[in-house]
């Protein structure tokens, strides 16, 4: 019967943990998914911009 009981504590102690660990880290785990996105969003934007004003200026000039 003691290794039963052991591990319904177990189960029961790890549930209580998770339980606690999603209610503190889940706010965090979506603030830096926001952060990331914004970054995200803001470096796509500097490099569609720059691709744009780009123009001819990458290519080789003709040879002589």
């Amino acid at each position: 019967m003691k290794p039963v009981l052991t591990l319904a504590a177990v189960g029961i102690l790890g549930i209580g943990l998770w339980k606690l660990a999603s209610v503190l880290l889940l706010p965090v785990l979506f603030f830096v998914f926001k952060i990331g996105l914004i970054i995200g969003l803001v470096m796509l934007a500097f490099w569609f911009f720059n691709k744009k004003n780009r123009g001819k200026e990458d290519t080789p000039p003709p040879a002589a």
